[in-house]
């Protein structure tokens, strides 16, 4: 049977292929003045850092249930920072909770309600950090797609409101389709599984020692609950932004 480490070893060679790979990823980003070479690199350092902390912390989690909840809300209190601070760099960053939060839990506590997803950390952490990262992904998306639009196009929201509408309506109006396309990602990852790509939890199935048929199965369960997931994250977003409860600073402010 394949294991992980035949699949990837950890090596000084790997150390190397990583470190590598980033500063490639840095010069391609600077050549071409894209201007994310420096986030580049400091991304790839803090995943470093942050999952080796997560791998001893997960070791400890995964027999107390304190430690589990209280990382899952560690997981949740960092999405929510991230596509708060992603979409505004106001007060209003903050709710970007209810869109992830009113897309993942739900979700979770009814997995758990039938049975298909046991209280452990073994099965909670994946499961539930991959909900959160879709949420957090549409959200971002979609919350900046919205907002972008609606400075873009400020005249036709006032042009709406001069024929009747409410604020919240055209507000929808304008920014929906934009916002919409941010289910995009997830939808194409579903429709190509298995053609394009094998994603990880297939991978990581099988490298556990289950059968294609069960790795199927979990896979399939993953991408569309990521779908569930994410079409919620962005139609509660989209409505916020409608209602005026997330908003960018104006414009030299």
């Amino acid at each position: 049977m394949t294991s992980a480490s035949t699949l990837l070893p950890v090596n000084p060679t790997l150390a190397i292929a990583l470190a590598v790979l980033l500063v490639a990823g840095a010069a391609v980003t600077a050549l071409a003045s894209l201007g994310h070479s420096r986030a580049i690199v400091t991304a790839g350092l803090r995943a470093t850092v942050q999952l080796a902390a997560v791998a001893a912390v997960v070791r400890w989690a995964l027999g107390s249930r304190p430690l589990l909840f209280g990382f899952l809300a560690v997981m949740f209190a960092v999405a929510t920072w991230t596509a708060g601070r992603r979409i505004t760099s106001n007060h209003t960053w903050w709710w970007a909770a209810v869109p992830i939060g009113s897309a993942v839990f739900p979700v979770v506590l009814l997995l758990v309600a039938i049975g298909l997803l046991p209280v452990k950390g073994i099965a909670l952490i994946p499961v539930t950090g991959i909900l959160i990262g879709g949420a957090l992904t549409a959200t971002v998306l979609a919350g900046r797609r919205a907002l972008e639009e609606l400075e873009t196009r400020r005249g036709e929201v006032e042009a709406a409101l001069s024929i009747g509408l409410l604020d919240r309506e055209a507000r929808l109006e304008i920014a929906r389709p934009s916002a919409a396309g941010a289910l995009i990602p997830a939808l194409d990852q579903t429709r190509t599984v298995g053609l394009v790509t094998l994603p990880g939890a297939f991978i990581g199935m099988l490298l556990g020692g289950a059968s294609p048929l069960l790795a199927g199965a979990v896979q399939l369960f993953v991408l569309v609950a990521l779908l569930a997931v994410e079409a919620v994250a962005v139609a509660v977003v989209l409505e916020l932004v409608a209602r005026d409860k997330i908003r960018r600073p104006p414009r030299g402010t």
